[in-house]
Order: C-alpha cells, then structure tokens, then sequence
C-alpha cells in the first residue's frame, strides 16, 4: 500500500491546516455551525450530495459509483469539549474555555482527506455515506441523528468509526471484536435527613455519615455481585453536604459515575445501586431519593466487521503494526447505538506513547486533558485507512473476484 500512502501523505498538509483550523475553532454539542458548514462545503465542491442539519448540525455526504448495491457508512465526530486549553499551540483555541481536547478535529479532518481522495481517484462500486456525528461527548449525537432518520434515510450494511488513543504508539491501529468500550450510567443521590448541632448528633439524622456508609458499601457491589472475570466501574465523583464544621447538615447528595463491558452487569449495578442506597438509608434514619441517568450503551464490535477491518489494517500497515485484539476501554462512546443498529466496528489509531509512559512525547497525553493535542502524523494513515477500507468493501464484482482466487478464501463479508 505505498503508493496508496504516499499519495494520502502528500496531501497531507492540507488536512493538517484544516484539522488546526477547526482545532482553533472548537465548537460545544450542537454548536457545531462553523464546523458542520465547513465539511459540507468541502463535500459538495468535490462532488458528494450533502444534507445537513440531522439530528441538530449532522452532516451526510453520500457518494455513489456503478450499480453496485452494497452500502457502507463511515463516521466521525465533530465536537469539542469544556475545557480550557494550555497546550500553547499556535493554533490553540480561540473560544475561551472550549477546547479540542478529544480529537474530533483530527477524526473529522482524516476524514474529508479520504473523501477527497475518493470523490477523485476512488475505485469503488456502490453508495459510501460519510456520517459526521455532533455532540458525542455526552450529548447523545448518534441518537439524535438515528431519531431523525440516519439509517432511514441512508442505509448503511455496515459502518465504522476510528479514535485515537495516546498511550499507543502513532499511527499503529488497535482492533477489538466483542465489547470494545463500556457503557456509562449515571446516578444522583440524596439524602436527606434531620439538621442540627455538631455538639448535640443525636437531636439530628445526619446524612453524612449515612453518606460515607454508603460510598464504602457501593464498593463492595463490585467485588462481590459481578464476576471476577467480568470489568464494571462505580466511582463516587463527587459528595456535597455541609458548610460548618459545628453543623449537621439536612441534606447530602453524592454522584455516580457506573460503567460495564457487559449488558447483563450493567442492569445488575442498576438494581444493586439502588437496593443497596435504600437500605443503607434506611439503616441511618434517613430518606434516599435516587435519580438514575443512563447514559452510552455497550460499544460492541460485530465479528466479521471486525475481521474485514483487521484484514484492511494488515494490507495498509502489515501485522506488525496492528493489534488485533486490544484490550477493553471503561471508557464510554455513543458509536455504540449505531453498533446496535447496524454491524460494524470501533477502531483506534496510536496517538503516541513514550517509553515508560512519558507523556512529554508528542501525542501521549491523554484526552480530556487541557494539554492535549491530536498527533498530525496520524492524518494521512488514518485517511489512508479510511479510503482502503472504502474500496474493499465497495470493490466492483471484477476485482473481489480476482481477489478471491488469488488469496483462495472469500472476502469478508462477501455475502452483504
């Protein structure tokens, strides 16, 4: 696949500027108007048809080649986070307290760079649609564009997505079939019980002590009502209670954060979280109310999605520089509703990673960080990818057929 990289890297430099122009340009969850005018404009002076606003500021780009009948849909996302930026970059932020601190700006820029390539040189047969989602940090995007009619409106056999991830060395991609990344749950308790003197405890109900019987005792949900060989999360965030040192206050409220790699312990941290709170509530004389959130669902990668887009990885990089089944992330993506709709799969490309986790390396800090930043190099593999991955899918009858014999195995997903 040289010659196919070299041609994405030479055009590298113009995705580059556009990726740090939308990096000074963030935009919050269905904020994203300059964003989502800029990728259309793009799209429809290269020849795709562009339909805008899905789900609030969504952008599809579809183009379609011959009479093949497959459909494939890929998608990244657009949104930026709350975060002051402190990388010093040039092209830092310029919106005071939003920052590009995730890499959409990257995703959506390796993108556009393979939609180029492929409105002008792509060889392919049948309907690509190009997704940008908005609002994927815990806004919900991909269900408010599947509310609107995404998968109605273009039908996808299958869809990806890709993300970067510091800590793996650039540019090396990292595959996973079955549960990728967890689901997130979120839960508000309050407490609320009797208020009163510091010196006189036993004329009040005090919620705070009631408080920390509880953040211990939802530890133990995890270490003793989820299989050891399962993963799940419950992080007490944050608890609120009191102003004064000599003042039992009436109420205390705490937050959940609550995270599986399983359907079936995700529902059991539900009903365990909520039979534990009541009880220990109870047991101190105090009132519970809990107001439970859900937020993402399982991310779950489809097998022979997986497997088509490992063998994709392989022919652009070699083995060598793919992991074919890294491990479970507890972090969350809402990717995993269209995965619930449509077979596909969720794949990561290096960031950076110094040796013994230096994060003075270019690209290895983490996300949601204010130091942040995406790692240019990855702009040309990942379009690269995006556009090999394209043309394989969508390959016209002749060469899957000519593929076929010369490997003497079938091509996955032949049958779609």
């Amino acid at each position: 696949m040289t010659d196919l990289m070299q041609a994405l890297a030479a055009r590298a430099g113009e995705f580059i500027r556009l990726r740090r122009d939308i990096h000074r340009h963030p935009e919050l969850a269905f904020e994203e108007h300059r964003t989502a005018a800029l990728v259309a404009h793009k799209l429809a002076d290269w020849g795709y048809a562009v339909q805008t606003g899905i789900g609030g500021t969504g952008v599809v780009g579809t183009l379609v080649r011959g009479k093949g009948g497959r459909r494939l849909g890929i998608r990244a996302d657009m949104d930026a986070l709350p975060i002051d930026e402190a990388t010093g970059a040039e092209w830092a932020s310029v919106n005071r307290g939003v920052m590009h601190a995730c890499g959409h700006d990257g995703h959506t820029a390796m993108l556009l760079a393979a939609a180029r390539h492929l409105a002008e040189q792509g060889r392919f047969d049948g309907t690509l649609h190009l997704i940008f989602q908005p609002a994927e940090e815990g806004g919900g995007g991909a269900l408010r564009m599947m509310a609107d009619g995404l998968f109605e409106r273009f039908p996808c056999d299958a869809v990806f997505a890709m993300h970067n991830m510091p800590g793996v060395p650039q540019g090396r991609l990292v595959l996973r079939e079955g549960a990728a990344m967890a689901s997130s749950d979120y839960a508000t308790i309050t407490l609320t019980g009797v208020g009163g003197h510091g010196a006189m405890p036993h004329r009040a109900a005090d919620p705070i002590v009631a408080a920390a019987s509880i953040v211990m005792a939802l530890q133990t949900i995890v270490a003793r009502n989820v299989d050891p060989l399962q993963a799940a999360v419950v992080t007490v965030g944050a608890l609120h209670a009191g102003k004064a040192n000599n003042v039992i206050p009436a109420t205390a409220t705490l937050e959940l954060s609550v995270r599986a790699l399983d359907r079936d312990v995700r529902a059991t941290l539900e009903r365990r979280i909520k039979a534990l709170v009541a009880a220990q509530a109870q047991s101190f004389e105090v009132k519970a109310q809990l107001d439970w959130k859900p937020g993402y669902a399982v991310l779950v990668n489809s097998p022979a999605e997986t497997a088509f887009a490992r063998d994709v990885a392989i022919e652009l990089l070699g083995e060598d520089k793919v992991s074919l089944q890294g491990p479970p992330l507890t972090g969350s993506e809402d990717f995993a509703f269209m995965l619930e709709r449509v077979p596909g799969s969720y794949l990561l490309i290096g960031n950076g990673a110094g040796e013994d986790g230096d994060v003075s390396v270019r690209g290895a800090c983490m996300v949601h960080n204010p130091g942040y930043d995406f790692n240019d190099d990855n702009v040309a593999i990942g379009s690269a990818y995006w556009v090999l991955l394209a043309e394989r899918f969508l390959a016209p009858a002749d060469v899957c057929a000519a593929e076929a014999s010369e490997r003497h195995h079938p091509q996955p997903l032949a049958t779609h």
